[in-house]
């Protein structure tokens, strides 16, 4: 779900611009740093992007407002227009700076967002939210700064638009004080909006209701993570309101929870710069993402606290981000000139760890250029990356009673092993007892928990990981009931070239390891994996989960299933 509207002008365009260094301040217009600069000309160039989402007819509902890729107009792309649009023309060094066309632009915007703006102060997000207090205060990350933007500029005719935001701003203050939310980092983004607009305007009320959120305390655990564990989506959103609201708020212990989670965070990537995502709870669940999100909290924390494992992560995430993607957040770095400091000198980064973080279900283990994630409560319980090689999941599944995919609720160590273990069962029935049967003889009467159970079947699945010379050693067992047929998968990302395996005939993007070794190999970087085992061709089991639409490699067999695999 896209909360804050960034149109890039694609990689043609975004190449052409000159390589600048990150703290240079060599290079400057108007005492800005060059990098910071060349972020005002990508903006530039995101303009054009906006001109064929924008609904043109005249007589339209929402004329002067922008439309998503789905053709509907809506206020979170609105907004966007407008502080990409009031950013630049506030920037003497944007070819829009203080551009009469594109005020009128601005105006229709504006009064497009009081259409779309409901009377108690609300805004929807069209694909699920409606009436949303959340949202609101999504949208006025980017209204807020519009509003300042405005008041910045001194272009005659600007304060028809300046009445509109504020209009539309006021009203969503009164959503704000009463609203509620759904999620725990909603709490957070609301009162990071209401402490943004107390700023402007201040009301007791806005405080008052902060401080109701801020007594529920913050959903920090032991190990630095937030409850919603987002690591790709929602972490670095609740880090950036905490920030707000510890600065507007004048409350520096809001920055401890955003520390503790920064420090958690840099075991939490990969050697090539992409975050674990595995672990969420929310629906960036599995996605691939950078740090790119992070990096306006890192910079903050490391010119705040003159920290230098935060500057050594900044400059990672510059080194593994895309430009256009570091600008994404321009208006944090326009706000606060203290962002454009030289950062302090790097400490290092963890690169060679074997770590848990029990509270998040996950252990991590890195040894330089390759890293794995252990899973709990996660049906794909193991991930290895080398270099761009990436096994995404590795899964096994029976076919016992429909119920056979294993999935363990947590994680031990023994020595040097991480271990994972499942027990099931699988029950007949007896008939009832005579004084339980239903008169009408309706089976939902007579339920399976007052029927006595016979022939019980055993299922005891456990999965053992170590570290071996270059990689893991994986040794999974299943015992217990004899004869069930075992499936396990190794679920590669797409795009690289598997060998040493069979295609499997009757499925796409299925193979069988059958010797000693396959390998996956993507941009020269080359993951190992072996032996191989397929007894028989039953690649997808009753009651397993549904195949991804990924290549992935199967290794049957039937229980007693012991087989040992080794990842490197």
């Amino acid at each position: 779900m896209k909360r804050r509207i960034f149109i890039q002008n694609g990689a043609t365009a975004l190449a052409a611009l000159p390589l600048v260094t990150f703290g240079s301040t060599t290079t400057q217009t108007a005492d800005k740093p060059a990098w910071l600069v060349e972020w005002i000309k990508i903006y530039d160039e995101s303009i054009a992007n906006y001109r064929a989402l924008k609904v043109s007819d005249a007589n339209h509902v929402y004329a002067g407002g922008y439309k998503d890729d789905t053709d509907i107009p809506n206020p979170h792309t609105t907004c966007g227009f407008l502080i990409t649009a009031s950013m630049l023309m506030s920037c003497p060094e944007s070819k829009h700076y203080q551009s009469p066309a594109l005020l009128k632009e601005i105006e229709a915007a504006a009064q497009c967002m009081l259409k779309m703006q409901h009377s108690d102060g609300t805004i929807d997000l069209l694909s699920t939210n409606f009436h949303s207090t959340p949202d609101t205060a999504f949208v006025l990350e980017n209204m807020v700064p519009t509003y300042r933007y405005l008041k910045k500029m001194s272009l005659k005719g600007r304060e028809k638009s300046i009445e509109l935001v504020t209009t539309f701003l006021k009203n969503a203050g009164e959503a704000l004080i009463v609203g509620g939310i759904h999620t725990p980092n909603h709490r957070w983004v609301v009162s990071a909006a209401l402490t943004k607009l107390n700023e402007l305007f201040p009301d007791v009320r806005y405080v008052k209701r902060i401080d109701q959120w801020l007594a529920e305390h913050i959903d920090i655990d032991p190990d630095g993570q937030y409850n919603e564990k987002s690591t790709n989506t929602y972490s670095p959103i609740v880090n950036r309101s905490l920030i707000i609201m510890a600065k507007g708020l004048r409350k520096p212990e809001l920055l401890e929870p955003v520390r503790r989670n920064l420090v958690m965070t840099t075991y939490f990537v990969h050697p090539n710069g992409e975050v674990v995502t595995e672990a969420s709870n929310r629906q960036d669940k599995g996605t691939i993402g950078n740090m790119s999100r992070y990096y306006y909290c890192y910079r903050y924390m490391a010119l705040h606290d003159k920290d230098g494992l935060m500057a050594a992560m900044c400059r990672q995430i510059e080194q593994t981000s895309t430009k256009a993607q570091l600008a994404g957040y321009l208006d944090y770095f326009l706000e606060d000139p203290s962002l454009w400091d030289e950062l302090p000198v790097s400490k290092p980064l963890p690169t060679s760890y074997a770590k848990a973080f029990p509270y998040s279900g996950v252990v991590r283990i890195r040894r330089e250029n390759w890293d794995a994630t252990i899973l709990a409560k996660n049906a794909a319980w193991l991930t290895f990356h080398k270099g761009n090689s990436v096994l995404q999941a590795m899964r096994v599944a029976a076919s016992f009673f429909g119920k056979g995919q294993f999935q363990t609720e947590k994680i031990e160590q023994e020595g040097d092993t991480w271990v994972m273990t499942q027990t099931l069962d699988g029950p007949y029935y007896q008939p009832i007892a005579a004084d339980k049967i239903a008169p009408d003889g309706d089976w939902d009467k007579m339920p399976r928990a007052d029927r006595p159970q016979s022939e019980v079947q055993k299922l005891t699945s456990t999965v053992r990981i170590k570290e071996v010379a270059g990689g893991l050693e994986v040794r999974v067992e299943l015992t217990g009931t004899e004869g069930v047929p075992v499936s396990l998968e190794l679920i590669f990302r797409a795009g690289g070239e598997l060998s040493g395996v069979v295609p499997y005939a009757k499925r796409a993007n299925a193979y069988l390891l059958e010797g000693e070794q396959g390998t996956y190999t993507l941009n020269g970087d080359v993951i190992r994996f072996g032996k191989g085992r397929a007894e028989h061709k039953g690649v997808v089991l009753r009651g397993a989960l549904p195949p991804v639409e990924a290549p992935t490699v199967y290794l049957t067999g039937f229980t007693p299933f012991t087989h040992t695999l080794r990842l490197g």
